[in-house]
């Protein structure tokens, strides 16, 4: 049985282009080998446009990911688990915000820290939640005159 040069290549080819597309796939999840954190729980109203892997940023550098979101079938809030780098120790008066990167850009997770001495721990829920602000609903607002003065 005989190879031919070029079947070998292309085959290499298709191996390389199958281990680049899965080395992609594993990180636009969010999923990190190796990385380490403590996990925070925090409610929120709407998550519109946030996912998990999605970024957790302070200060606009990431220091975490949303690592589950789950519905709570009592509160008809979206329950966010998002896992932050240690080394990052957030105070407990902490704020987490749904922000935009823009009109056309996606969503991502804000921290806005807070002035307490105490820290956030393990498995801590950050009370202070703003969810996500609908652009089309405000635009609705603003055309219908909902905002009008008389």
């Amino acid at each position: 049985m005989s190879h031919s040069t070029t079947e070998v290549i292309v085959g290499g080819g298709v191996l390389a282009a199958a281990l680049a597309f899965g080395l992609y796939a594993v990180q636009s999840t969010g999923f990190e080998l190796g990385s380490s954190g403590y996990d925070l729980r925090a409610s929120f109203r709407s998550l519109e446009g946030v996912s998990v892997g999605t970024d957790v940023r302070l200060a606009g550098v990431k220091v975490g990911t949303v690592t589950a979101i789950d519905l709570n079938r009592e509160t008809f809030r979206a329950d966010t688990v998002v896992t932050i780098v240690d080394g990052i120790e957030l105070p407990d008066d902490s704020a987490i915000i749904v922000a935009s990167e823009g009109l056309l850009g996606g969503n991502f997770i804000e921290i806005s820290p807070g002035g307490s001495p105490f820290n956030y721990a393990e498995g801590d829920e950050i009370l202070d939640t703003q969810g996500a602000v609908s652009l089309l609903s405000l635009l609705l607002k603003y055309v219908s005159g909902g905002s009008s003065e008389e």
